[in-house]
């Protein structure tokens, strides 16, 4: 099977992983937007874990990672929730981690188990114990493909990163001790800003602050009322907002209709209608330097005062008026 990334190009997969793509979980994904409830407030935030998840695969493709991890990347986000992290507001979960939590559970349930089975692979090894796969996952603030592609992946979307930026940062990646890390400090500096816009530009821009925050209430509101139930998380986006359309509640729907591409907010720390904390994401690339791995903080002061200036907006959030 030939699949072709707007990202890394054109490759030939095994076919293990084209079985696995045409899979009912892999494609669901394909209506679950990557960032949650952005998409109803601003048409061009479309992203979905889809896209994500193969691209995971095929950076790791790239990189010269196994099959297995390969295989373990396309895979690593199909518990994921209708609107992604949006669940983790309506259940105060602080760690943005639900979907790791229900991922056993998720694959156990699906096909998944039978089609790895079917060529020879131990589903609950592959799957079950990510962290062994050093490539797809790493604790921040290190890279890892997962947090290498959902970066460039919405930076190039969304039109802040071109390509030729992207060809010159993936071609300064060299793999050291199993970990992904760069050979220079421009290229680590180049993706420190790329990701800051990412996580502090993009994740907490007042509007999506402000999408998270409505629909998160909405989808409480549905909860308490029983229109939906948390098992209904496992739809796609749309199919749970039509549950709660199709209901015949006027305050569901009413806050439904608060959601919508002409909503105008702004920055009102004096004066504001929602606060909202993001959970805490610094990165700090690992420079290949005389045989050896440095932070590369140690090696830029831009880096170092980036991380300390990010980590200050994480602890004070987002203040939004609602205009």
């Amino acid at each position: 099977m030939i699949i072709s990334d707007n990202i890394y190009g054109e490759f030939e997969i095994d076919d293990v992983l084209a079985e696995l793509i045409s899979s009912k979980p892999v494609q669901r994904l394909k209506g679950i937007h990557q960032g949650g409830a952005s998409y109803l407030v601003n048409r061009q935030w479309n992203e979905t874990r889809y896209e994500h998840s193969v691209g995971v695969m095929l950076l790791i493709k790239q990189l010269g990672g196994s099959l297995e991890e390969q295989i373990a990347g396309l895979l690593h986000d199909v518990s994921h929730t209708a609107f992604s992290h949006v669940v983790d507001i309506v259940l105060e979960n602080k760690a943005e981690d639900y979907h790791e939590d229900i991922f056993v559970d998720v694959i156990r349930a699906s096909e998944i188990p039978n089609i790895l089975n079917n060529y020879n692979y131990d589903y609950e090894h592959l799957l079950f114990n990510i962290a062994k796969w050093n490539l797809l996952e790493q604790p921040a603030p290190e890279l890892c493909a997962d947090r290498v592609d959902y970066t460039l992946r919405d930076m190039y979307v969304y039109g802040q990163v071109s390509l030729e930026e992207i060809e010159k940062f993936l071609n300064d990646i060299i793999i050291y001790q199993g970990k992904i890390c760069l050979q220079s400090i421009e290229s680590a500096e180049w993706f420190v800003r790329t990701y800051y816009q990412e996580v502090l530009d993009f994740f907490m821009d007042p509007l999506n602050i402000y999408a998270y925050d409505k629909l998160a209430q909405t989808l409480k509101l549905a909860l308490d009322k029983k229109i939906i139930t948390l098992a209904d998380f496992l739809k796609e986006d749309n199919e749970l907002i039509e549950l709660m359309n199709s209901s015949k509640d006027r305050q569901v729907k009413s806050l439904l209709k608060q959601l919508h591409p002409n909503i105008k907010v702004g920055v009102g720390q004096g004066e504001f209608d929602i606060h909202q904390k993001n959970k805490t994401r610094l990165i700090d690339p690992l420079i290949y330097l005389n045989n050896r791995l440095i932070k590369a903080s140690a090696l830029s002061e831009d880096i170092r005062k980036m991380n300390l200036a990010a980590e200050e907006k994480f602890q004070q959030g987002v203040f939004v008026k609602i205009l």
